[in-house]
């Protein structure tokens, strides 16, 4: 049987961290950055994490 193969996609997006919550970056941080306040742009820089429900569901597409 061939092994199965983790997404590729997933791996790019998604940090699992060392207690196992998924992190995942911010949205809104493409173009205009010109237009946000500096506070907003600094909170977009830190990640976020996910809810169980969707950190399961990635969990399982990164160890496939």
């Amino acid at each position: 049987m061939p092994k199965q193969k983790s997404h590729s996609g997933a791996k790019k997006r998604f940090k699992i961290t060392k207690s196992g919550k998924v992190m995942i970056n911010g949205t809104d941080r493409g173009h205009f950055m010109t237009e946000k306040s500096q506070s907003r742009k600094r909170k977009l820089r830190r990640g976020r994490v996910l809810s169980k429900t969707q950190s399961k569901t990635v969990k399982r597409m990164i160890n496939a």
